[in-house]
């Protein structure tokens, strides 16, 4: 990627000497978004849609303009699309409460899901006694089109499915699976937490009913996400919470909620947090979505050849590239991967996530038997000689202690 310096150095926590490589747990927030947050508090402290001063009318503003920024970012039709959530796991559980379900409705997912697009799922099976299907996947770990195909008939309401597997690494043939879903007269969810930061987001092209995604994965920060819902299908998602701000008329006996997002968005809002995602939109536009997948598809490359190199080294997924995004989990000989993450820190300042990610359905029945995998993942902000340094380290760790 050219001009990378350039951004490095708006990531002061590098100049440390750390090489961070847990960027699919968070992402580092850049100077200018922790910057924009610092405004809101500095310059314009009040609450938004609430008063008629000076403060509240620009900290409203701001507010608006990073809906619009989001909605922009990923392509929806107006900002009326787009709700503040605290993060993915909000997002899709404001979908699951709020969609008035039948009994025998069918829901579909994969094994691959995070546990926050699949025990959700669950309890809503549960709740409603509707039926849950969990569609598996090729023995490369990457999807298996005919098994959405199989499982997705004409009592199926939902298919919830993530964009990019937060273990594995594996993107979804969203745009198949949205097909079959629809030709069966059922909405698409998608888990974005992995996509969006990653690759250039289009929910019309996606054609997708549902999209979340959290800002701290996407150099935001904190306690910030959003989900996308589809405009038509605005009116069939009930609220998760309501009061004060979602309502336009009170009585004695009733109530009228707004429209949205206002409608979802109860109490105050997350301010300073969504007017930084609004600016972390703006620094990931800048560096250009294609050129980061670019990037981090080259440095997926360099680890999985390196890594397969290094005997008694176990690594999962995809073995192309181009069918995963910059998240490599491995394990080495039968070492404890959470010692390996530690022996990574401690002998090369090098982070990963160690575990099994949220992710243990996963793991039990087709990764491994054990406490997990060690799990490297990338962003714009890292390097080549960042991973080799991690390929390095991880055969001295082989060799010494596996």
């Amino acid at each position: 990627m050219s001009n990378l310096q350039k951004y490095r150095k708006d990531f002061p926590i590098l100049d440390t000497g750390i090489i961070y490589l847990d960027n699919a747990a968070s992402s580092l927030t850049p100077e200018p978004v922790i910057e924009k947050m610092l405004e809101y508090y500095r310059s314009y402290r009040a609450n938004v849609e609430r008063g008629v001063h000076r403060l509240s009318q620009r900290a409203s503003e701001e507010f608006e303009r990073a809906h619009s920024k989001v909605a922009e970012f990923i392509n929806a039709r107006s900002k009326q699309e787009v709700i503040a959530t605290r993060n993915t796991t909000e997002g899709i559980n404001l979908v699951a409460s709020g969609l008035n379900w039948k009994r025998g409705d069918r829901i579909v997912t994969s094994i691959l899901e995070h546990h926050s697009n699949f025990i959700v799922w669950q309890r809503a099976r549960t709740r409603n006694a509707l039926d849950l299907e969990v569609a598996r996947l090729n023995s490369d770990g990457t999807f298996n089109i005919e098994e959405f195909q199989r499982k997705i008939d004409d009592r199926t309401r939902l298919v919830a499915v993530a964009g990019v597997s937060n273990v594995l690494g594996t993107i979804a043939p969203l745009r198949e699976i949205v097909e079959i879903a629809h030709s069966k007269g059922a909405a698409v969810l998608v888990d974005g937490a992995q996509y969006v930061p990653h690759m250039k987001t289009d929910v019309r092209k996606l054609d997708c009913d549902f999209l979340a995604f959290s800002g701290h994965k996407m150099c935001g920060p904190t306690g910030i996400g959003a989900l996308y819902v589809r405009e038509e299908l605005l009116d069939q998602v009930e609220p998760l919470n309501i009061g004060g701000g979602t309502i336009e008329d009170v009585s004695l006996n009733s109530y009228r909620l707004a429209k949205s997002p206002m409608r979802y968005e109860a109490g105050t809002p997350a301010i300073a947090e969504m007017i930084a995602l609004g600016r972390a939109v703006d620094y990931l536009k800048d560096v250009g979505m294609d050129r980061i997948q670019e990037h981090e598809r080259r440095l997926t490359e360099v680890a999985l050849q390196g890594l397969a190199k290094i005997p008694n080294v176990e690594v999962y997924g995809p073995a192309d590239p181009k069918l995963r995004a910059g998240i490599i989990p491995f394990n080495v000989g039968k070492l404890n991967p959470h010692d390996v993450a530690l022996a990574l820190d401690v002998s090369a300042n090098i982070m990963v996530r160690s575990g099994h990610h949220c992710a243990l359905p996963l793991m039990k029945e087709h990764l491994c038997k054990r406490e997990g995998s060690a799990r490297a993942s990338t962003y714009l902000y890292n390097t080549e000689e960042e991973v080799l340094k991690l390929v390095s380290t991880t055969a001295e760790i082989a060799r010494s202690l596996a």
